[in-house]
Order: C-alpha cells, then structure tokens, then sequence
C-alpha cells in the first residue's frame, strides 16, 4: 500500500487495521475508496487468521460522508456505482466471526456515521461530532443505518437524528448508546489498539455467532431465537476453544484462546 491509497492496510498479529486515506477531504467516500475497502473485506473473509477488525480514519476525522463531488456530477449513477461496493461490504463485514471496531475522531457524518453503526464496537476521541446529515441534502439514508439507527436507540429517538440531521457531540453519543466509551484524542490510538488485541486473544468462533444471534434477535420470535441459540452452542462446543475455557476454569488459570 502507498501512501497515496484511498485505503491504508495493516496487519499485526490477529489484527487487521483499514485505515481510511483520504485526509484532504476528510476521508469521504469516494468509489477508489468503496472498491478498496470491499476487496481489503473480501481478503478479511477468507484469512481465519484474522481475529478482530479495526477501522480507522487519516488526517481529522473517521469519514465525513460520501464524495459529494461526484454525486453533483451524476446523483444516479454516483449513488449506484458507490453502494454496490459498500452493501456487498457491509454483508461481509456481518458474515465474520471476527469482530469489528470503530476508532472515531473529528467527525462521523453520512455513510461515515453509517458504517460506524454497523460496527460491534465504537470508541470515540473527546471532540468529535456526529450528524446523519442526509437531509440536509434531500435524501434518505445508505450503508446500513436505517437498520442499525433503531436497533441501537429506539425509533422515536432513530426518527429525530435523521430527520433533523443535528450534529451532537461525543458526551450524546455514549448517552445514546452509539458509542461504547469516549477517550481523550491523545490516548485513542493507544486505547484502541489495546482493545482490538483484547477482542483478537478471545473465542473467535464464539464472537462470530454471539454476535450473529444477538443481530438477528430482533427478527425472530422466541421459538426461532431459541433454535438459533442451539444450533450455535453445538457448534461452539465443538471447537478448541470451548475446550480450552473449561480447561481453564477448572485449572483456575486465564483461558489461552486460539480462536478455532
């Protein structure tokens, strides 16, 4: 990767890191850089060595919407050539067992909020704000967030972030539940390296369905729920890891996942 890439790519150890490379302007998303970060998923998505994702942005923000240049030029086409890579993203990014972590500063906005709704984990620098902000512009929302929106706060609550498009701030984020924890910028990167390592060392296999079961939860009644509950316990207690927790706990020592 150069460092003139859309999408800067890093692995260490069980982490992969997709950092979004488009400083100048605030990392929107333009079709380079939906086209990046799919093919960089689809490599994820294959490779079990991969135990915990990490998305980050350059320069001032995380990702500050869509490429607005481009959707001026052509809003159809620019708006189809750009969710094709993005949806087929976001399918990809459920289907993993490894989960994914957003490291947020400056500014979450549009399809940058979006994406970061549909990640397991977000951790937030002091400062940042946050805005749906497709209103603004006349049209609905894209890359997931009318289905994460009101999973994570509740409809009446979903309803006036979009349809007012205010910005809020970090402190409102964590009230509402779209972020796990606030941190001081200077120690963001710090934190959240630590706790991708933290999510890559635990039962990956168990993260992938416990994280399955609890997305689907809301569309299943119990009976289905139930079902699903059973079928990903049996295949839990047929892994390594499974083995290695009781192991440990009868031990009375920490559990030494290898996430198979």
């Amino acid at each position: 990767m150069t460092d003139t890439a859309p999408l800067i790519i890093s692995r260490q150890g069980a982490v992969a890191t997709l950092r979004f490379n488009r400083p100048a302007s605030m990392n929107a998303l333009d079709l380079p850089a939906a086209l990046a970060l799919r093919d960089a998923v689809r490599a994820i998505a294959q490779d079990s060595g991969v135990r915990a994702v990490l998305l980050q942005g350059s320069g001032r923000a995380f990702v500050a919407g869509g490429d607005l240049a481009a959707l001026r030029a052509d809003p159809v086409q620019a708006a189809q050539d750009l969710l094709e890579p993005l949806n087929e993203t976001l399918l990809l990014l459920q289907a993993l067992d490894a989960p994914v972590i957003a490291q947020v500063h400056g500014a979450a906005a549009g399809a940058g909020l979006s994406l970061m709704l549909m990640c397991d984990f977000v951790l937030a620098a002091e400062g940042t704000k946050f805005n749906l902000a497709y209103i603004n512009l006349g049209t609905s929302c894209d890359v997931g967030a009318s289905w994460a929106l009101p999973r994570l706060v509740g409809l009446r609550q979903a309803l006036e972030i979009a349809l007012l498009s205010e910005t809020f701030a970090a402190d409102d984020a964590l009230r509402l539940g779209l972020v796990n924890r606030v941190l001081p910028a200077a120690e963001l990167d710090a934190a959240a390296r630590a706790f991708a390592e933290r999510i890559a060392a635990g039962p990956t296999v168990a993260y992938g369905h416990m994280r399955r079961l609890m997305r689907a939860s809301l569309d299943r009644d119990l009976a289905a729920q139930l079902a699903a509950e059973a079928q990903s316990f049996d295949a839990c207690a047929r892994t390594a890891d499974l083995r290695e927790g009781i192991e440990a706990f009868f031990a009375k020592r920490a559990p030494q996942f290898k996430g198979e």
